[in-house]
Order: structure tokens, then C-alpha cells, then sequence
């Protein structure tokens, strides 16, 4: 098995493992636990994830779309205080291995774990073995300890988990969604050149393509947005759907953003969801569409200005 990537003056580590797809306050609260224990035993601290997700390869047909893809994922953890992010590529041969050996070759040869924390749902290994009590056995044969982290809720007492969240962001609940994750659901790309067609109807946009298949999307709509840029955050609106008006069926992500001056072109933004204002509609002509236009400009204001 390759090498960790970790210094060689790194000899014990503070460790975590998982999937931590949407890096949610779940994950939020491990990430801060992880970091704290960090600090009392004097280790650095490591986590561990894994791309693809494991059920990709596990089992695909039950494999979720995503809450975040790429470097997404990274951004989100980059502020979390961790020292180290080890990116595992999730292949076969690692699905084969049982929790001992899971343990064995990953967590103390290859991260050279000291005190690994543990989500109070989550196991790894062949079938998932690895739950905490044999986590707490293996640990006292290879010298190290086991920590598992309650789960944190939300309103109502449901457990903050990935797959509440999918629910919430397939189903329109971006409240609920923002409440879960600590911060709104976002989309984040590239912006590449479109047709120029919003520049001639006088709602420029900039473009963002969905970096991966496996992104999951909300429902498609116009939405009130804010978009996180190298010129600064701005409010917007973002059609998120075809172009029904203009005979073009294909989904695309598109923002119309709000007193911005300056060339976005190849560069990287974030796109926060904030509010659903409307479906994606056919108009009769050009100009009913851009007097729409209006009318969700007006709207997306109104709605960031009382957020």
C-alpha cells in the first residue's frame, strides 16, 4: 500500500475516517473534537476520506448523489483546523479488506493513529465490521484509543446525517438543508463562456458547469443566490434548467449577478442557493421573458436584503 504522505517525523496522529460527504455539523462537530484532542495529546491531526464514494464502487446502484464533489470537499475542510487531508483512492482491493486488516494497513502502518474519533454511525471494513466495539478491541492489541462522537440534531431531534440532507436539498428544503450543513447548499465551478444570450436580453450571466454527474442538484427553478468570487461575495438570481423560450432542454446553471463590474472568466466561484423564486417558464417572446427578468430581480433582491 502506498506511502501516507505524512512527514516522517510524524510518528502518532490524532485520526478520523469517512466519507464526511457536505463536511455537515455532524462532521463539523468531529472535525472541532478531532482538533481538540489534537491539542491535548500534542499530535497532529489526520483525515482520512475516500474518492470516490465507497457504495460507487460497494455497491453502485445504491450509490447517492453527492453534496459535494471535488474540491468542494476540500474547500469546506480547509477551514476546519485539521492538519493533514489524506484523499484514499476507494478502489476494490481496499473494499476487500476486513476491518482488521482495514485497521492494520491503513489506519496504524499507513496514518500511524494514536486516538481515532468515530462518528456514532459510521463502521468501515468489509461489510462495515468496524463498529466501535471491535474498534475498541483492535485498539488495545495495536496502542491506540477510540473516541465515538454523539450525533448531533436538528430541530425536531431528526440526527444530522448526509442522507437527511440529500432529502432536504432534493426535495426544495433549503432551509432545512442551511440549518443541517451550518451554511447554505452551494454549487461550486469554473465559469466558461455561454452564448451571450442574457448580455443581449440585458441580464448578463456567468456560466458555471455542474463539475460531476454525481452533484446533487435541487429542483430545477430560478433561485436567489449569492456567489462567493475573487471580485468579492455578490447577490444574484440563477436559472437553474433549460431555456424553454429558446427551444434548449439542456439543464444548465446560470447567474445573473447583481452590481459586479469586472471579468470572471476561468475563474473559480461558489454559487449559495438562498431562496426558490420560481419555476423554469416558456414565454411567448423575447420581451415577456425579459419582464420576467425584472420580476425576479426585484424578487432576489427583496429576499437577500431580508437574509
Amino acid at each position: 500500500m502506498p506511502e501516507s504522505g505524512l512527514p516522517p517525523d510524524v510518528t502518532a496522529t490524532v485520526l478520523t475516517v469517512g466519507s464526511f460527504d457536505g463536511v455537515h455539523r455532524g462532521h463539523q462537530d468531529v472535525l472541532a473534537r478531532l482538533v481538540a484532542r489534537g491539542k491535548e495529546h500534542g499530535l497532529p491531526t489526520v483525515l482520512v476520506t475516500f474518492d470516490p464514494h465507497p457504495l460507487e464502487v460497494v455497491n453502485p446502484a445504491a450509490a447517492p448523489p453527492l453534496l459535494t464533489v471535488g474540491d468542494e470537499k476540500v474547500e469546506v475542510l480547509a477551514e476546519s483546523g485539521i492538519d493533514y487531508l489524506a484523499v484514499m483512492p476507494f478502489t476494490a482491493s481496499l473494499a476487500a479488506l476486513d476491518a482488521p486488516a482495514f485497521v492494520d494497513q491503513v489506519l496504524v502502518e499507513r496514518f500511524r493513529v494514536a486516538h481515532l474519533l468515530m462518528g456514532h454511525d459510521h463502521a468501515f471494513g468489509r461489510n462495515r465490521a468496524g463498529n466501535p466495539e471491535l474498534l475498541r478491541t483492535l485498539g488495545t492489541t495495536r496502542g491506540f484509543s477510540v473516541e465515538v462522537v454523539t450525533a448531533v440534531t436538528a430541530d425536531g431531534g431528526h440526527p444530522i446525517s448526509s442522507t437527511f440532507l440529500r432529502r432536504a436539498v432534493a426535495g426544495g428544503d433549503l432551509g432545512r438543508a442551511a440549518e443541517g450543513l451550518g451554511r447554505p447548499y452551494s454549487i461550486g465551478g469554473r465559469v466558461v463562456a455561454g452564448e451571450q444570450r442574457g448580455r443581449l436580453l440585458g441580464f448578463p450571466t456567468i456560466n458555471v458547469p455542474i463539475a460531476s454527474p454525481r452533484k446533487l442538484l435541487p429542483p430545477l427553478g430560478v433561485y436567489a443566490v449569492r456567489v462567493q468570487t475573487p471580485l468579492g461575495a455578490f447577490g444574484g438570481m440563477l436559472n437553474l434548467g433549460g431555456r424553454p423560450t429558446f427551444g434548449d432542454t439542456r439543464v444548465f446553471l446560470e447567474v445573473h449577478l447583481f452590481d459586479v463590474a469586472g471579468d470572471l472568466y476561468d475563474r473559480r466561484v461558489r454559487v449559495d442557493f438562498v431562496a426558490r423564486l420560481r419555476d423554469v417558464q416558456r414565454f411567448g417572446s423575447a420581451d415577456a421573458l425579459v419582464a420576467q427578468l425584472q420580476q425576479d430581480e426585484r424578487a432576489a433582491r427583496a429576499v437577500l436584503a431580508a437574509t
